[in-house]
């Protein structure tokens, strides 16, 4: 079998049974590339922080999974988006969904917290990684702004009153308040065109943003030597 050509076809290196081999096949494969080679052995083990930055990754992926599901019955208008809130919670099958990404969403921030904390207790933001510790920063604010956008997705009194806070402190900005709230909400007060424009930032705009700073991420860790300090 693993001298046919279709074998052969699948795994051109051969059975990764010497160090070159494995290193081929590292950088062979379309997911083990973005790992380094070699990783410390402490590097791999379970500490006190819980291997944070790899639980948020995975919570991404959850939150991506439900937040697609969550699309399919919400409906971004003032009339519907409570009702709809309220239908995937009692009605709609399996509308665990919207608590699994609801919680899954304060989880995530938790986590990127811990991961951050642990990077820096660690010294690991210091050169060369100095780079990599400014991505990690800007997903840190995008994730926030990701919780900040969803929680006013409901439409209910919590969500709209707190979103109102925040719209007040974008008017209070030096020179460009008025204008800024403007782009921000899509408007001079708080309606319709905000919750339009915040779903859209939601599920499209942030989402893809991080995926992608995710993705350079991941490489900045291989490319600088993998993960330093204890886990």
């Amino acid at each position: 079998m693993v001298e046919s050509q279709f074998w052969k076809s699948l795994f051109r290196v051969g059975i990764p049974n010497t160090n070159r081999k494995r290193v081929l096949a590292m950088l062979g494969n379309v997911v083990l590339h973005l790992h380094p080679v070699k990783t410390r052995k402490s590097g791999v083990k379970m500490r006190y922080t819980w291997c944070a930055g790899g639980v948020t990754f995975f919570l991404f992926l959850v939150l991506t999974f439900t937040g697609l599901l969550l699309m399919f019955y919400y409906r971004p208008t003032v009339e519907y988006a409570f009702v709809d809130i309220l239908d995937l919670r009692e009605q709609v099958p399996f509308g665990i969904m919207r608590e699994v990404h609801r919680w899954g969403a304060h989880a995530m921030v938790i986590t990127v917290w811990i991961h951050m904390f642990r990077v820096f207790m660690t010294g690991s933001y210091k050169p060369p990684r100095e780079f990599n510790w400014v991505i990690g920063v800007i997903l840190l604010v995008l994730t926030l702004l990701l919780s900040f956008t969803g929680y006013l997705l409901p439409w209910d009194q919590l969500a709209f009153w707190a979103v109102t806070v925040g719209y007040e402190i974008a008017r209070a900005s030096p020179f460009i308040g008025d204008e800024f709230a403007f782009v921000l909400f899509g408007g001079y007060q708080l309606g319709p065109n905000a919750l339009l424009r915040w779903y859209v930032l939601h599920v499209v705009g942030l989402p893809l943003t991080v995926g992608f700073l995710i993705a350079i991420h991941f490489w900045r860790i291989r490319k600088d030597g993998g993960i330093t300090g204890p886990l």
